[in-house]
């Protein structure tokens, strides 16, 4: 079972995206909701570097914090898309 979290936030359209995505390929997710300012994201900014949203970690495979929703999307679906 894959060990997956994502970072986002309420009302995000990219986080939604990848959250579409998620759900597509039947893949659990522990989510982490952060602060809608940005000064507030040490959690996020820790993991990724960056403070956007939505970010994903893949620890399992070596994903440490992706940020971007269409190279989240496009990972997801190469990575576990052909499993399902």
């Amino acid at each position: 079972m894959a060990t997956l979290e994502l970072y986002e936030l309420e009302g995000c359209p990219y986080c939604a995206k990848v959250k579409n995505k998620l759900a597509e390929l039947g893949l659990e997710y522990e989510s982490h909701m952060v602060p809608r300012s940005h000064s507030e994201r040490t959690e996020v900014e820790k993991v990724s570097g960056q403070t956007g949203v939505p970010v994903l970690v893949d620890e399992e495979h070596g994903i440490e914090g992706m940020a971007e929703s269409d190279d989240i999307v496009e990972y997801l679906e190469e990575t576990y898309g052909s499993a399902s």
